[in-house]
């Protein structure tokens, strides 16, 4: 009996580190939402890291994760362009598996010094895995051996270069194509990269950079796709709008978008950016009906936020972090920490990490008072988000890809 209990208990203790898929840009809710347990809280250069190993090129794309095997993006310049390049990782190991030029491109100038020209993150799925380069191209590759399965191009002009990733909804890879000279959203068959819907934005263009976000509402699931000057939910299946709310100064969008408890969660982008909390359940114009509140204060141009119960955390990208009531939009706490900030923050393991350019990942205790957990250095400059798998945390610096375990 004895024996029994400790099997169990070795078991039980097992369970909370099994390996969860990471398998897109903010984890498998892409709200930056992990359930595994027995995280590390402390790391540094000489302290929980399992393996790092360098990484070719330049990319802020983050870690994509699933069946044991890290996924990025890079681009290696040379003079003849930049190489476009889909990269996997052994998790448990760091040993480099695969190397694959998808795309080539002849310009290799940065449009932005502080961007890349491979920034959003792959999605894996089964046996393919999908990366998206913005308006370079979109690709499917087999993830068992790289092979490229198929490519496809959508040519819009982009100020900044690529930023927003692809969002999947079955078999549909959904993307947002937020150029200056014109903008859409369009879904293509995972299978075949053939569009399966497309529609325009209405409005005025200019570009931007979010990532969609498919939820689930009365039995119909919605795109919510934040655009320049007005953010849409259009049906998953067949692109038809559903509503649309308006900012007047709002562009250059990048956080994603989040959703609890019937509201989601919309940063309005540059200039003089507001956090809307806007209701999921209307129909057309719902700007002077649905908007639940409006945050104005120390909002993020580039983390997204994240929603831990009923509160609702961002961290502003010079570094000012603040606590708000979800349902309401009242401030519980406003701190600043050092640093500034690219990554969206992480929730897992009953703490929230917030990681700066610098290298520095602070974590915190969930609530409505601020309680600083722990401070935590590595190397190196970091714009890409934390990745969690298999007990331990995967973080991309500008030249590494760490793994974090305890």
């Amino acid at each position: 009996m004895a024996r029994l209990i400790v099997s169990l208990c070795f078991a039980l203790a097992a369970s909370s580190a099994v390996a969860q898929d990471w398998p897109e840009f903010r984890g498998p809710t892409g709200q930056g939402h992990s359930t595994l347990r027995d995280l590390p809280l402390e790391w540094g250069e000489d302290r929980n890291v399992a393996w790092k190993v360098p990484v070719s090129g330049r990319g802020w794309s983050s870690p994509a994760i699933a069946d044991g095997k890290v996924w990025l993006t890079t681009a290696v310049t040379d003079g003849r362009g930049a190489s476009l390049r889909a990269l996997a990782f052994d998790a448990a190991t760091g040993e480099p598996l695969l190397d694959v030029e998808v795309f080539r491109q002849g310009e290799s100038r940065l449009l932005n010094a502080k961007n890349s020209h491979a920034s959003p993150t792959p999605i894996v799925d089964g046996p393919r895995v999908y990366v998206h380069f913005g308006a370079a191209g979109t690709a499917a590759l087999s993830t068992s051996d790289g092979e490229i399965l198929w490519t496809t191009r959508f040519p819009y002009v982009s100020q900044h270069g690529n930023g927003g990733s692809p969002a999947l909804h079955g078999d549909l890879l959904i993307i947002n194509c937020d150029g200056y000279d014109q903008a859409f959203v369009v879904a293509l068959d995972t299978s075949t990269g053939r569009v399966r819907w497309k529609q325009d934005r209405r409005g005025r263009f200019s570009q931007a950079y979010s990532t969609p976000l498919v939820i689930g509402v009365d039995g119909r699931d919605q795109v919510i796709s934040i655009g320049a000057f007005r953010a849409t939910a259009y049906d998953a299946e067949t692109g038809e709008e559903i509503w649309y709310v308006r900012y007047e100064d709002g562009f250059s969008n990048v956080p994603r978008p989040v959703y609890g408890n019937g509201l989601v969660y919309i940063d309005t982008g540059f200039n003089d950016p507001t956090l809307m909390a806007v209701r999921v359940d209307g129909s057309g114009d719902v700007t002077d009906s649905h908007v639940e509140w409006i945050g104005t204060r120390s909002i993020p141009f580039t983390p997204s936020p994240v929603l831990v119960g009923s509160e609702l955390y961002m961290v502003s990208d010079l570094g000012v972090i603040t606590c708000v009531d979800a349902a309401t939009g009242e401030v519980h706490w406003r701190e600043r920490v050092l640093g500034n900030y690219s990554a969206s923050p992480l929730y897992a393991d009953g703490r929230i990490y917030f990681s700066s350019e610098e290298g520095v990942t602070t974590a915190i205790a969930p609530g409505t008072e601020f309680e600083v957990l722990a401070s935590n250095t590595i190397d190196g400059r970091m714009l890409a988000s934390i990745a969690v798998y298999d007990g331990a945390f995967f973080i991309r610096s500008h030249t590494h890809l760490y793994r974090i375990d305890a």
